[in-house]
């Protein structure tokens, strides 16, 4: 029997986060952006100490504790220009390349790009509001969520198509099986009949008699007991008539 050819069950594992589209990324990266920092003398950078360097992750948790009121209880637009206040408020603490990873993942996750497409205004560091969000910003998290949403559904429908086929191969398999072990047919007459040959046979055979041992084992279902108040079934008299019970 000839099976359909397998789909690669390895399907591309979903990133934590969605890359967005390039206009998207103009779009909303701009929004955060600082100019340019003065550059780093290279006396500077010899006489520097060898440090890790944060993650983005470790910059956002600093931020948190040092900016409550902006980067905790829920995503909130950010007010433009967002690390030059932060420059000014914590002055040496961050460097433009730290703030910018940060803010480029921070503003790409599906959660701020979610804020971003409800609200009508930008906060600052305090929490209080800084400015209307434009329509443009607005619309292109908009279709930026739209983006992700059908690459969801496509995944979505990619996996459930690839287990379709995958449990209709196995049960193609376990009925090969089950009639290979109760035919009387020769070999060459199975093999035509199945659409299968020879060569192929013994493999089929061999896959399917390993998912048969690793299946679970089937629960038999209980039988229903009889009710008390169930009347047993009539019993008929030669002649066909039932047979009853008449005192006399």
């Amino acid at each position: 029997m000839n099976e359909n050819t397998p789909v690669s069950s390895e399907l591309p594992e979903s990133p934590a986060v969605e890359p967005v589209a390039e206009p998207v990324i103009e779009a909303i990266a701009e929004a955060v952006a600082e100019a340019a920092a003065e550059p780093v003398t290279a006396e500077a950078e010899a006489s520097a100490p060898a440090v890790a360097e944060p993650t983005p992750a470790d910059i956002g948790a600093q931020l948190k504790a040092q900016f409550p009121a902006l980067f905790t209880g829920g995503y909130k637009p950010l007010k433009l220009r967002i690390q030059a206040d932060i420059q000014e408020r914590a002055p040496g603490q961050f460097t433009k390349t730290q703030l910018s990873a940060f803010f480029r993942r921070f503003t790409g996750s599906t959660g701020y790009l979610i804020a971003l497409s409800k609200a009508k205004m930008r906060f600052d560091l305090d929490g209080q509001e800084a400015g209307e969000l434009s329509d443009e910003h607005r619309n292109a998290a908009k279709e930026e969520l739209t983006r992700r949403k059908g690459l969801h559904q496509e995944r979505v429908n990619a996996e459930r198509e690839q287990e379709q086929l995958l449990n209709q191969q196995r049960y193609n398999r376990a009925g090969l099986l089950h009639d290979f072990e109760r035919t009387t047919l020769t070999l060459a007459n199975f093999c035509v009949l199945k659409g299968t040959t020879p060569e192929e046979l013994p493999a089929l055979l061999d896959l399917a008699r390993k998912e048969r041992a690793e299946a679970p084992p089937r629960e038999e279902r209980p039988q229903r007991p009889q009710r008390p108040d169930q009347r047993p079934e009539r019993r008929e008299r030669p002649n066909g008539r039932p047979q009853r019970n008449d005192r006399r």
